[in-house]
């Protein structure tokens, strides 16, 4: 997935199957969706990443989605499943804080480390059942949750923000689908 500079070659976009087991649907609808992300920013020129458009938020960039989408991963594949500390860039002072970091950083960084995020949860997925629970107990009193529960989570998240992603470029450049 990496040159030798530590460029990430974009994921292939693969159409997921048409039949398949619960755990291949599941692994394919959501690398599906985290190639479309690299689909979406895609020839981007990399000043446009920090665009926000909408008036009404002023977070919401193409680098702050991608940022989001990274801690996103980090939060419910390593903070959740596994019960590891959340390093991510957000707070209670500043809830925002990974859509702020997006927009300040280069967008190539930014999908970089979204891509070795993602290997990190194909990883840590690999080795779970998808009835296993997660080790950690969330703060909202629903208890536990599964790798099922995660995955099927996930693939609505990326695909929520891949439709975030098509607003915002056709806003910055015209460019459209993918």
């Amino acid at each position: 997935m990496y040159d030798k500079s530590g460029s990430v070659t974009p994921p292939k976009r693969v159409d997921p199957p048409m039949a398949a087991d619960e755990r291949t649907m599941l692994s394919s609808w959501l690398e599906w969706h985290r190639a479309t992300v690299h689909d979406k920013c895609a020839g981007l020129d990399p000043a446009l990443s920090s665009a926000a458009p909408f008036v009404s938020s002023p977070m919401t960039t193409i680098g702050g989605i991608v940022s989001h989408l990274r801690w996103v991963e980090a939060f419910w594949f390593e903070v959740v499943l596994l019960n590891q500390p959340d390093v991510a860039p957000y707070s209670a002072q500043d809830p925002d804080g990974e859509f702020r970091v997006g927009a300040e950083r280069p967008l190539g960084e930014l999908l970089i480390e979204y891509e070795r995020q993602c290997e990190r949860s194909r990883e840590i997925t690999s080795h779970l059942d998808l009835g296993n629970f997660s080790r950690r107990v969330l703060r909202d009193g629903r208890g536990r949750t599964t790798l099922r529960w995660v995955l099927t989570h996930m693939i609505e998240e990326t695909a929520r923000h891949n439709g975030h992603l098509d607003l915002l470029r056709e806003s910055a450049d015209g460019t459209v689908g993918a």
